[in-house]
């Protein structure tokens, strides 16, 4: 088999029809949620009494302490593995509509324009301490207005909150 000059061997499959809008009622109400509370709380209580080593937990990757200390929002609460006040928390989207632009961090304010201008992204809430490392996946939710659009191919992110 010979490729075409300018053809790729790992050719895109070819595009589809957009399927149909999804009825949201609010694009700003988080949906498809999945909540690690419970895990969290039974991980924590084992982290304490010794039963988890703190390498198990505290052990938060460079490129996500440093999008801690440069990205993350400041958390209401403190650190639930070293009690101190550095805990912040960082928005991970993603989704197909983003194009190359998925995987971003995003603050909460920042999210909400975002939630007319795509049909659907999933949010990764993470909390973070500076200090001691400790990162934990708080909750995954969706967002969007349910009207799905093809990727966006490149885009300047400042046009995201336009």
């Amino acid at each position: 088999g010979r490729i075409a000059r300018g053809d790729s061997p790992t050719k895109p499959p070819p595009r589809g029809p957009i399927p149909p809008p999804e009825p949201v009622s609010d694009p700003h109400k988080p949906r498809n949620v999945v909540d690690y509370a419970l895990s969290r709380a039974a991980d924590l209580r084992k982290f304490h009494r010794g039963g988890a080593l703190s390498s198990d937990f505290c052990d938060a990757d460079p490129y996500l302490l440093k999008a801690a200390k440069f990205h993350g929002e400041r958390a209401e609460r403190d650190c639930p593995a070293c009690k101190g006040p550095n805990l912040v928390e960082l928005h991970h989207i993603y989704g197909d509509e983003l194009g190359p632009y998925s995987g971003r961090i995003r603050t909460a304010r920042e999210l909400i324009p975002l939630c007319t201008k795509f049909g659907e992204f999933r949010v990764y809430l993470v909390e973070v301490c500076t200090d001691c490392h400790w990162n934990y996946l708080i909750r995954a939710f969706s967002l969007g207005d349910g009207t799905p659009r093809r990727a966006v191919p490149s885009f300047k992110a400042d046009d995201l909150l336009d």
